[in-house]
C-alpha cells in the first residue's frame, strides 16, 4: 500500500475517533461505541481506539465488553496505563475487587506521580480489604438465622411528633400508600416501623410463591408490564398518573431493577412493596439482578438504605429479594423475565418453575442466565457482553416459544434510547421504564399493556420528570463514584 494511501487511512481513522468523541459527550453512546468500531476497522493497532470504546462499553454497563477492548488496548500497548484503567473500572463495576486492584496497581507503577491513579488505587485496597474482612466473618447460608425472624415491629414506638402515612392495625389500605406516597413526594420518610411491618408482610407473600408465577388475565381485562425504575421514584409516580395506580382492575408487573443507581431506591421499594400488600393481585414482581448483595453493595442501595432507614434493613431487604420470583408467563402466551434465555436448547417452563431462587445469584445456570442474558442480532450464542450470562439469537428465541407453546418474550435489563426495542422478528421486546437514566441518558421510559384474549403489546413511551437535586449514585460506593 502507497505511504499517502497509509496516511489517508490513519487520518481517516483519527476523523472518526473525534467523531466518536463528540458522540459520546453527547451521551450517544452507542453511536460513539460504532464510530469507535469504524475507526478501529481502519487502524486496529491503536491503543487510544479501543481503551476509548472499552469507556463507552461501561456506560452501557457493557462490562466484559469493557475489558475485552482494555485488555486489546494493553496487548498493543503494554505501557498505556489508560488501558489498564479503563479495565480496572470494568472490574471494579462487576464487583471483581482483586481483579481491579492489580490493574490499578499497574497504572501506578506506570504513573507513580499522579494523585487520581493514587486515590483511586486506595479507594481500591480498601474495598479489597472489607471484601476479606466479610469473607472472614461470613456465616454459612445453611447456619444463618433469618434476620426477620429478631424484628417484632409491634414493639417499635411511634413519637408523638411524628405526622406521616400510619398503618391502622395490620391492614395497608390504599389510604396509606397515597398517604405514604406523597410523603416521600415531599421527601418526608416512612416511620420505621411501617417500614417493617410492609417489608415482612411482603416477605410472607413472595416466599409461597413459585420461581415461575402464572398471570391469568381475564377477557376484556388488560395489564402493565414495566421494566427497570432504577430507584427514579418521580418517574415511577409520573408511570401511575399516566397509567393509573395498580389496583385489581389495573394489574401492573415489574420486571425487575427496582434499586440502585436512582436515588430514591428506598422509596420506590416501599412503595411498591406496599401496593402488593394492600392487594396482592394488583402488582407482581420479579427479580433483577440488581435485587442482589453484590449490586446493591457497588450501586447505591445499600448505603442509601443505610442512609433513610438502619444496618437491619440491609439484612432484610437482601433476604426478602431471594424470595422474588425470577419469571411470569401472562395467560400461557407471553413469558416475561428480566434478563433473557438460556445456554442450552430444551428448557422447559417446568424447569424454571422447579429453581431453588432463595439464594444470591449464582454466576452461571439457569438463573444466572434469567437474571443476566441479552438479545443479539446474530443468530446463535455469543459471549455477554456484560461479562456474565450470554448473548442469544432469533433463532434461540424461536426454538424457546415453541418448545414451551409461547408468542412472545418480553424482558428489560437494557436502557433503550425510546424506552423499548422490538427484536427477534417481533418474538421479543425490550422494555425499560427508567428515562434519562442515571440523569445522563436522555431516554424515553416505556411500558407495556396488553390487552385480553390477544394480548396484542400496546408501548407507551413517556419522557424524565424533575426531581429534587439528589444526583443519581449519591448513595453509591466511593470507588463506583469516580468512574460515573
Amino acid at each position: 500500500m502507497p505511504d499517502m494511501d497509509i496516511e489517508n487511512i490513519t487520518a481517516r481513522a483519527e476523523e472518526l475517533k473525534l467523531q466518536a468523541n463528540e458522540a459520546f459527550k453527547a451521551h450517544k453512546i452507542a453511536q460513539s461505541i460504532d464510530l469507535y468500531s469504524q475507526a478501529i476497522e481502519l487502524n486496529g493497532e491503536n491503543a487510544v481506539y479501543y481503551a476509548n470504546r472499552a469507556f463507552a462499553h461501561t456506560k452501557l454497563e457493557e462490562y466484559g465488553s469493557a475489558i475485552q477492548d482494555a485488555s486489546k488496548a494493553i496487548e498493543i500497548d503494554p505501557k498505556y496505563s489508560k488501558g489498564y484503567y479503563r479495565r480496572g473500572a470494568a472490574y471494579l463495576a462487576m464487583g471483581k475487587f482483586k481483579e481491579a486492584l492489580k490493574d490499578f496497581q499497574q497504572v501506578k507503577r506506570i504513573c507513580p506521580n499522579d494523585p487520581d491513579a493514587s486515590k483511586k488505587l486506595k479507594e481500591c485496597e480498601k474495598a479489597v480489604m472489607k471484601l476479606k474482612f466479610e469473607e472472614a466473618i461470613s456465616v454459612q447460608e445453611t447456619e444463618k438465622r433469618s434476620v426477620a425472624d429478631s424484628i417484632d415491629y409491634s414493639t417499635i414506638e411511634v413519637e408523638p411528633q411524628y405526622t406521616g402515612a400510619r398503618i391502622e392495625g395490620d391492614v395497608v389500605t390504599l389510604d396509606f400508600v397515597k398517604k405514604m406516597m406523597e410523603d416521600f413526594r415531599n421527601q418526608k420518610s416512612l416511620h420505621k416501623r411501617y417500614a417493617f411491618h410492609i417489608v415482612l408482610q411482603v416477605r410472607e407473600m413472595l416466599r409461597i410463591l413459585p420461581s415461575l408465577v402464572d398471570v391469568n388475565v381475564p377477557e376484556g381485562k388488560h395489564f402493565t408490564v414495566c421494566g427497570d425504575v432504577h430507584g427514579q421514584f418521580y418517574d415511577l409516580l409520573n408511570i401511575f398518573e399516566i397509567n393509573g395506580l395498580p389496583s385489581e382492575d389495573n394489574p401492573y408487573l415489574f420486571n425487575g431493577d427496582f434499586v440502585d443507581r436512582g436515588s430514591f431506591s428506598v422509596e420506590v421499594i416501599l412503595t411498591l412493596f406496599a401496593f402488593k400488600c394492600m392487594s396482592p393481585s394488583a402488582i407482581h414482581l420479579a427479580r433483577g439482578n440488581h435485587e442482589s448483595k453484590s449490586m446493591n453493595k457497588i450501586y447505591g442501595f445499600e448505603g442509601e438504605v443505610r442512609s433513610k432507614l438502619n444496618e437491619t434493613f440491609i439484612e432484610l431487604f437482601a433476604e426478602v429479594f431471594c424470595c422474588l420470583p425470577l419469571a411470569h408467563v401472562i395467560n400461557e402466551k407471553v413469558f416475561v423475565v428480566h434478563g433473557g434465555l438460556f445456554s442450552v436448547d430444551g428448557v422447559k417452563l417446568s424447569d424454571i418453575r422447579s429453581i431453588d431462587r432463595f439464594c444470591e445469584p449464582p454466576e452461571e445456570g439457569l438463573m444466572c442466565e434469567l437474571l443476566w442474558s441479552d438479545p443479539q442480532p446474530s443468530p446463535g450464542r455469543g459471549p455477554s457482553k456484560r461479562g456474565v450470562g450470554l448473548s442469544f439469537g432469533a433463532d434461540v428465541t424461536e426454538r424457546f416459544l415453541q418448545e414451551n407453546n409461547l408468542d412472545l418474550v418480553v424482558r428489560s435489563h437494557e436502557v433503550k434510547d425510546e424506552g423499548y426495542e422490538i427484536e427477534h422478528d417481533g418474538k421479543l421486546i425490550t422494555v425499560f421504564s427508567a428515562p434519562n437514566y442515571c440523569d445522563q441518558m436522555d431516554n424515553k421510559g416505556a411500558f407495556i399493556r396488553f390487552n385480553a384474549p390477544d394480548l396484542k403489546p400496546n408501548i407507551v413511551t413517556f419522557t424524565a420528570v424533575p426531581h429534587p437535586d439528589v444526583k443519581a449514585m449519591a448513595y453509591a460506593s466511593n470507588f463506583l463514584r469516580m468512574f460515573s
